[in-house]
């Protein structure tokens, strides 16, 4: 299947960067090079840009994309190693970075990765296939208590209790291998009146799986701040997040990497220390357009927030 991804705030992302020519760039979550492509054009041939993902797919589908500039590296790991890679590649700082947290089209889309409720297929969801932990392991393997703290926490599912426990029934009998299995155990541990509503009854927890299986929320605040710390003077932050969990961790970060003085309004001078490493440039998050909407539903959660850094 062809590696298709729609890049959401695609615009907005290439405005907020503030691409200068002959600088050096980051796409932390290459995908199918979507937002890439845009920055190389920006670039016009000078400077360079580096591609980060985990999953082979994605970077092989890219490179194919991208093939008409030389101006351009890939690297096979994830972005939340940004500041090892970055000294692995001899760069003591760069311009820009754009991070695009959401799970790819492509992902969803292709049935044998295991990522959707509406495809049958072996449970995986891993973004990086090498990775040892998959769907069928957390479905499997995981205590009842895990399971639930994970919907809880992940997929802020009212049901986690009861879907959790009628798991491990399940799984005491035979093995969960796909994902309509998954769908139908799930569907039957909620109230009737809850598979009307208008959003799939599996959606929460196969995003709660999804976040567990790939670690994307537990080195997400430190991925902020080694990005924000990984630019030159003047360079920009762009990431994109799907859902409030990221969003949240995203703007607290942010917040705490700006930086606020806590000394009384009456000192003369600030005795707290705090430290700035830059200032945000938007308060709310910038989101889709009614236009971007309609040519494509999924980026209806999309929301980007944008730190420019200050070295002093």
């Amino acid at each position: 299947m062809e590696f298709k991804h729609k890049s959401v705030l695609l615009d907005e992302c290439i405005e907020n960067l503030k691409i200068r020519k002959d600088c050096v760039y980051v796409d932390g979550t290459l995908g199918g090079g979507g937002h890439s492509y845009h920055i190389l054009k920006a670039l016009n041939g000078t400077g360079m840009l580096i591609g980060i993902d985990r999953d082979t797919d994605a970077l092989q589908a890219a490179s194919e994309k991208l093939k008409e500039f030389s101006n351009f590296k890939t690297v096979h790991d994830n972005h939340a190693n940004i500041k090892n890679i970055l000294e692995s590649l001899g760069l003591s700082g760069v311009d820009g970075i754009l991070l695009d947290l959401g799970v790819s089209s492509y992902q969803l889309d292709e049935a044998d990765r295991g990522f959707s409720y509406m495809h049958d297929a072996k449970l995986d969801m891993r973004m990086n296939r090498e990775d040892e932990i998959s769907a069928y392991e957390v479905v499997n393997n995981y205590s009842e208590e895990k399971l639930f703290r994970i919907f809880v926490d992940y997929g802020e599912e009212k049901f986690s209790r009861s879907i959790a426990r009628k798991i491990c029934q399940k799984r005491e009998s035979k093995p969960i291998e796909t994902t309509f299995e998954l769908v139908d155990i799930i569907k039957s541990a909620m109230p009737s009146k809850a598979l009307n509503e208008k959003q799939h009854p599996a959606k929460r927890v196969f995003q709660a799986i999804r976040i567990e299986v790939n670690q994307e929320l537990e080195k997400l605040k430190q991925a902020v701040e080694d990005s924000i710390l990984s630019l030159n003077d003047g360079g920009r932050l762009c990431i994109i997040t799907f859902h409030s969990l990221e969003d949240k961790i995203v703007k607290h970060a942010y917040e705490e990497m700006e930086g606020r003085c806590t000394c009384p309004p009456n000192f003369p001078v600030c005795v707290c220390g705090y430290k700035s490493y830059g200032k945000i440039i938007n308060k709310k998050p910038i989101t889709s357009s009614d236009e971007e909407l309609k040519e494509n539903p999924r980026a209806r959660s999309a929301k980007l927030r944008v730190f420019e850094r200050i070295v002093k």
